[in-house]
Parts: structure tokens; sequence; C-alpha cells
């Protein structure tokens, strides 16, 4: 498997534990050894493993459902650390995001999440499978 292919496939796995709310697979997800933060819309930056865990545990937990999909995944390859840039797609609207994996002990890991507003558009794609090389 490429490094792209494994990247985008942690990526699915991001959404995947958010769209499933599996608390358990959203904490797989994260890195272990890096330095973490996580940047929800509306919130101040969550810096450290312990801060982001514990958002990410009350927002699993909120009752409401959590349709969300992610498309238009960009992939830029950096080394040892990747950025992904997506629009996640909401019932009410839609989110830029952007994900940066690192490589820990040979598996892509997400450091950092940032999602906010930007620009409405028609996705050019819902497979988050897909992606490309950010120019």
């Amino acid at each position: 498997m490429s490094d792209e292919q494994a990247i985008l496939d942690a990526n699915l796995g991001f959404y995947t534990a958010f769209a499933t709310r599996d608390m358990a697979m959203m904490e797989q997800v994260w890195a272990l050894e890096a330095p973490i933060c996580c940047i929800h819309p509306g919130w101040s930056p969550l810096i450290g493993r312990r801060a982001v865990i514990e958002s990410w545990a009350a927002i699993l937990s909120d009752p409401g459902g959590l349709d969300i999909s992610c498309a238009d995944v960009e992939v830029a390859m950096h080394g040892q650390s990747a950025l992904v840039v997506c629009r996640e797609m909401l019932p009410q609207g839609q989110l830029l995001a952007s994900n940066l994996f690192v490589r820990e002990n040979g598996a892509w890991r997400l450091a950092h999440h940032h999602a906010g507003p930007g620009p409405q558009l028609a996705a050019a794609s819902a497979v988050p499978t897909e992606g490309g090389a950010l120019h």
C-alpha cells in the first residue's frame, strides 16, 4: 500500500470514528507520541492528548446525530508527515478541515485537526478514499 493510500485510510478512520461515535477508534486515530492539537469550530485550541481526547469523548457522547462525511480530499506529503485538506459535509452545511498526520511506528496518526467555516460549494466528490496531491 502506498503512503498516500495509508494516509487516506487513516483520514477515513477519523471520519468513521466520528460518524459512528466510536470512542475507542477515535483514540486510536490520534498520535500517541507526537504533540497533538485540535480546533473544533468555534472552540479555542485544545493542546495535548488529554484535552483533545476529552473533547472527543464529550462530542461523541452527545445523543444528537453525527451525520458527517468527508469530500474533496487532497493529500500533501511532507516526509514523515502529511496534510489532508477536505470538506466536511454535514446536514446543516459544510466545513473546511485540515488534518495533519504523522508517521508513528509505521502507522499514520492524526496530530492536528482544524475545522471551520468555508464557502458552501457543491462537493466534487463524496468519496473519502479518493484524493490527489495539493498544488
